[in-house]
C-alpha cells in the first residue's frame, strides 16, 4: 500500500491531476438528483468504453477488404477463440448504446435539463446521439453480408437525390460509382478512426460541461427557470441539500451500469453475434435488405412514403428534426422544467414513442415485400381451376412459373406487396389486364418483353376467372349498352 501511495505521489506531483479529479467526484449534486432516474448517461459511456475494448479486439482480426471481410468474420465466428463472444458483445453493445443514449435524452428532455444554462449541454447531447447511430449504421456496413450490400445501396441512393451535391456525396462515400472495396475501407476508416474520435472529444466536452454547470435538480412544480435568477438558486439548493456525486450519486450510476454489463453479457452468451448472413451478391435482387432494429422504423418510413413525397421528405425532413432537436433550448431555455406542467412536451414524446412503435412493427413484418418463394410453395387453390377451360389452365401455369405470386397473393397465400387478385376480374376489364401485364402501372413493372403473345393470352384468361362466385367480371361501359349486360349475366348464372 504504501509502494502504492507514492507512485500515486509521483505521478500527482508531476501530472497535476489529483486535485481535479477529486473535486470532480466531490462535487455537490442536488440530493434528488442522485435517484436512479440519472443513471442513463453514465451507463451509456460505461458501453461506449465498452464498445471502444471490442472494437479493438475486432479489428485484430477483421479484414476491411471487399473480398475477405465476410470470411474474416466467419473466422470470428467459428474459429477464433471467443471471437464468436465478442462479436456478440460488440453487436448488442450496439444496441444497448443506441437505447441507453436515446432513453437518457427522453429524460432530459422531460425533465428540462435543456433549459438555461444547460443549452450547450443538449446541444453536444444531440449531436453524440447522431454520432451514436452513425457508429451503428456504419457498424452494419462493416458485416458487409446481403443486408449490408442492399442497405447501403438504398442508402446511397437517398443521398443521391440530394440536389447539387447529391452525386459527389454518393461518390465521396462508397470510393466511385458503385459498391466496391472502396466503399469498404472507407466504412471502416469512419467507424474505425473518424466517429469513434468525435464521440470522445464531444463526451469531453459535454462532460466538462455537466461538472461545471452541475446535475439537473429535479424538476419540481412551480419551480421555474429566470435567467437572471437561476444560478443564485441552484447554488443555495446544492449548499441547503445537496450531496457529494462520490460517493451518493456514484453508487447508483455504479450499480445500474454493472447490471447492463451483465445483461448485454447475457444477451450476447445467449442470442450470439448479429450476422453475417448471405454474402454480398448484386445479382440476387430478390434481397430484402432489412437494418438493424432501431433503423427498422426508417426502414418502413421509406417504403410506405408516396412515390411524390419520397424526394422531398428524404431531404427536408431530417435536416427540420436535426434543426428543431438543436433549436430547442433556443426556444424555451426558460419556465417550467416539470413535466406535470409541460403537457405538450408529454403528447409529443408519446406520439413519437408510437409512431416509431409502429413503425418498427412494420419493419419487422415488411407487409409490404414479396414473399420470395411463394410461387413454390403455394401452388394455384385448385377450386380455382374447376371448370377452366385448357387456355384458362394454361394461364394458371403461366402465373405460376412467371412467380406472380411473389407479389400477388391468392386465397389468402402469396405476397403482399401488390393486390390480392381473387378479385381482380372485377376490377379491371379484359383490356385492362393486358394493358397492366404488358405496360405495368404503379408498383408494378412491365413484363411485355417477358411474355410470348400466347402466354400473355393464357395468363389474362386465367385472370378473367379470378371473381367472387355471382359477381359479374368488369366491363368497359362505354361500349356495352345495360341490356347485353343483363343479357349476359343472366346467360352466366345460367351456365
Amino acid at each position: 500500500m504504501r509502494l502504492i501511495k507514492d507512485l500515486g505521489e509521483w505521478f500527482d506531483f508531476r501530472l497535476k491531476l489529483g486535485k481535479p479529479i477529486r473535486e470532480a467526484m466531490e462535487h455537490p449534486v442536488p440530493s434528488r438528483t442522485a435517484s436512479w432516474a440519472y443513471v442513463f448517461g453514465s451507463a451509456s459511456l460505461t458501453v461506449m468504453i465498452l464498445q471502444f475494448v471490442t472494437g479493438i479486439c475486432l479489428a485484430f482480426v477483421y479484414v476491411p477488404a471487399a473480398d475477405g471481410a465476410w470470411n474474416s468474420l466467419q473466422t470470428l465466428n467459428h474459429q477464433q477463440a471467443f471471437g464468436w463472444f465478442i462479436r456478440a458483445l460488440h453487436g448488442w453493445g450496439s444496441n444497448f448504446m443506441v437505447a441507453l443514449v436515446i432513453i437518457h435524452m427522453v429524460q432530459v428532455f422531460l425533465f428540462g435539463a435543456f433549459k438555461f444554462p444547460r443549452e450547450l449541454t443538449w446541444m453536444v447531447g444531440v449531436l453524440l446521439l447522431l454520432m451514436t447511430l452513425g457508429m451503428a449504421f456504419t457498424g452494419q456496413v462493416l458485416r458487409f453480408d446481403q443486408d449490408a450490400y442492399w442497405g447501403l445501396g438504398i442508402g446511397a441512393s437517398v443521398m443521391g437525390r440530394m440536389p447539387f451535391v447529391g452525386p459527389k456525396l454518393v461518390h465521396l462515400m462508397l470510393g466511385g460509382p458503385i459498391i466496391a472495396g472502396e466503399t469498404l475501407s472507407r466504412f471502416f476508416a469512419i467507424h474505425v478512426f473518424i466517429i469513434p474520435s468525435m464521440l470522445m472529444a464531444f463526451v469531453g466536452v459535454h462532460l466538462l460541461m455537466v461538472l461545471k454547470l452541475g446535475v439537473n435538480e429535479w424538476p419540481m412544480p412551480g419551480r421555474v427557470v429566470k435567467r437572471e435568477t437561476y444560478l443564485k438558486e441552484y447554488h443555495e439548493l446544492t449548499q441547503k441539500d445537496g450531496v457529494r456525486f462520490f460517493p451518493d450519486a456514484f453508487r447508483k450510476d455504479l450499480i445500474f451500469s454493472g447490471l447492463i454489463i451483465i445483461a448485454l453479457v447475457l444477451c450476447a452468451a445467449v442470442a450470439g453475434p448479429i450476422g453475417p448472413k448471405g454474402q454480398p451478391d448484386p445479382t440476387v435482387v430478390q434481397a430484402i435488405p432489412r437494418p438493424d432494429f432501431f433503423f427498422l422504423w426508417s426502414f418502413a418510413a421509406l417504403a410506405l412514403l408516396p412515390a411524390k413525397l419520397e424526394t422531398p421528405l428524404l431531404i427536408v425532413g431530417p435536416v427540420i428534426g436535426i434543426g428543431l432537436l438543436l433549436a430547442l433550448p433556443l426556444i424555451s431555455g426558460t419556465g417550467e422544467k416539470s413535466w406535470l406542467r409541460r403537457p405538450i412536451a408529454v403528447i409529443a414524446i408519446l406520439l413519437t414513442l408510437v409512431s416509431l412503435t409502429a413503425l418498427t412493427q412494420l419493419g419487422v413484418n415488411s407487409p409490404w415485400s414479396p414473399v420470395m418463394d411463394a410461387w413454390s410453395g403455394a401452388p394455384v387453390p385448385p377450386k380455382l381451376l374447376e371448370g377452366s377451360t385448357a387456355l384458362e389452365r394454361q394461364g394458371a401455369v403461366v402465373f405460376q412459373a412467371k412467380q406472380c405470386r411473389n407479389c400477388h397473393s391468392l386465397g389468402g397465400e402469396g405476397g403482399q406487396r401488390g393486390p390480392a387478385l381473387d378479385a381482380v376480374a372485377t376490377r379491371l376489364t379484359e383490356d385492362q389486364l393486358i394493358r397492366q401485364v404488358l405496360q405495368g402501372r404503379g408498383n408494378m413493372p412491365a413484363y411485355g418483353k417477358n411474355l410470348s403473345p400466347a402466354e400473355t393470352t393464357a395468363l389474362v384468361a386465367f385472370l378473367k376467372t379470378l371473381r367472387p362466385l355471382g359477381q359479374a367480371a368488369a366491363h368497359d361501359a362505354s361500349l356495352v349498352s345495360v341490356a347485353p349486360i343483363a343479357q349476359s349475366e343472366s346467360q352466366e348464372g345460367k351456365r
